[in-house]
């Protein structure tokens, strides 16, 4: 009994660490986090560049492995400081973390130079590691709960665009046809969601007036959409805010944030804080 209780407080230590921020040690611990998350980014960033990746290879290819040493023991201090680590390890922040260290490890078993633009990409997934950043933002986790909330009304927007986007292309194939590029409805499709969402690459364009009128349409209407969404994002943010944001708290069984400065159990897996 004693042993187990040793553990728990050991645990609870350890999680008071890596997952608070409300002490020394926690803000300590995140603070070096961040530092090491933005200089391996830059280090991943520098190695794409053929000049410098030419010079100082060698070293880059250092510190790639001494933040991937870093970024796996933090890994496995995560899953050793909760409860119950099989939460943690398929939640989102779970999956970053593993992201951004497994591509190091898997590149060792891809030898052989023609297998180099594999060992490339895998690579290139080290990136996921800026966003570990995210989980350090308050503002960030805003933007997350408010997008969360408007989940619904942001699908049924987008399904509403989809509709739009098939409606006018198929138009578009009619009035123009084969002749003007319009060579078949998925390429039509193609040039209503560029001409909607104002990109407007202009690779393919309507030659005919009436085509042209129904373009002029479609650009009206996507200054319009673009709209939307932002407003949907923007009321649910302003509720969040009034509601106030708690990133403190987290469970020791489950990592779960967002829990009152006076809450006694998680709400997600009923455990005690």
């Amino acid at each position: 009994m004693g042993n187990d209780s040793k553990l728990y407080a050991w645990q609870r230590n350890l999680h008071e660490i890596i997952f608070e921020a409300d002490t020394r040690a926690g803000k300590a611990f995140d603070l070096l986090l961040i530092f090491s998350i933005l200089l391996s980014v830059l280090a991943v960033t520098l190695d794409s560049v053929a000049s410098i990746k030419l010079s100082y290879g060698g070293w880059l290819y250092g510190v790639e492995w001494f933040f991937t040493i870093i970024f796996t023991i933090e890994y496995l201090l995560r899953i050793l400081s909760i409860g119950k680590p099989i939460r943690y390890i398929f939640s989102f922040f779970g999956m970053v973390d593993l992201l951004a260290v497994i591509p190091t490890y898997l590149s060792l078993f891809v030898p052989g130079s023609q297998y180099f633009i594999v060992i490339r990409i895998l690579r290139v997934l080290r990136v996921f590691r800026v966003l570990k950043l995210v989980q350090y933002l308050s503002e960030a986790q805003a933007l997350n709960k408010a997008l969360y909330a408007s989940r619904r009304k942001i699908i049924i927007f987008l399904f509403t665009v989809l509709t739009l986007i098939v409606i006018l292309g198929s138009l578009m194939y009619l009035v123009e046809g084969p002749r003007h590029g319009f060579t078949s409805i998925p390429r039509s499709l193609y040039w209503a969601i560029v001409t909607l969402t104002t990109v407007g690459y202009g690779d393919i364009a309507p030659q005919t007036n009436l085509g042209q009128a129904l373009a002029a349409l479609v650009m009206v209407l996507g200054y319009s959409i673009i709209a939307i969404p932002t407003g949907i994002v923007t009321v649910e943010m302003s509720q969040v805010f009034k509601q106030g944001i708690n990133i403190g708290q987290s469970c020791p069984q489950c990592s779960a944030e967002g829990h009152a400065d006076d809450a006694h159990f998680c709400k997600y897996c009923g455990a005690k804080l």
